[in-house]
């Protein structure tokens, strides 16, 4: 399971420092991703995308083709290097906004990458009450 919250720098490169407990649970390479309905990008290790993939292919190709355009024109494999640094291609730096200061968070089954003031003000939009109606909806 992918958790935590870590911050971290872009270089001018493009490169950012992926947190090492995030690598143990993704693999030695995983996929990067357009994140659906947030702009950040989603990391998916092979096993969980081959799933989403599996999943994909069993819709009618009419419900599931503007989902497939969208997530696999934008993906992307990434090895971190010796030094545990990805390259973030320039299409998905510029599709989730990353500018120097990121935020990479686990997020269960995916990891997640925002930049700071984006990931600042998604989580001052979340309330207590929604937090609550969702736990409610899942009878916690």
């Amino acid at each position: 399971m992918l958790i935590g919250e870590y911050q971290h720098s872009l270089d001018t490169k493009g490169r950012v420092n992926f947190p090492a407990k995030l690598r143990e649970d993704l693999g030695e390479s995983f996929i990067l991703s357009k994140g659906l309905g947030d702009e950040c990008l989603f990391v998916y290790s092979e096993e969980e995308w081959n799933k989403l993939t599996e999943k994909l292919n069993s819709l009618p190709l009419s419900k599931a083709r503007a989902l497939q355009r969208f997530l696999f024109a934008g993906a992307t494999q990434v090895q971190p290097d010796k030094q545990g640094r990805i390259l973030i291609p320039q299409n998905l730096r510029d599709y989730a906004g990353l500018q120097k200061d990121l935020v990479i968070v686990g997020a269960s089954n995916r990891a997640e990458i925002w930049d700071q003031e984006r990931w600042n003000r998604m989580c001052e939009e979340v309330t207590s009450d929604m937090i609550a109606q969702t736990m409610d909806e899942l009878d916690f």
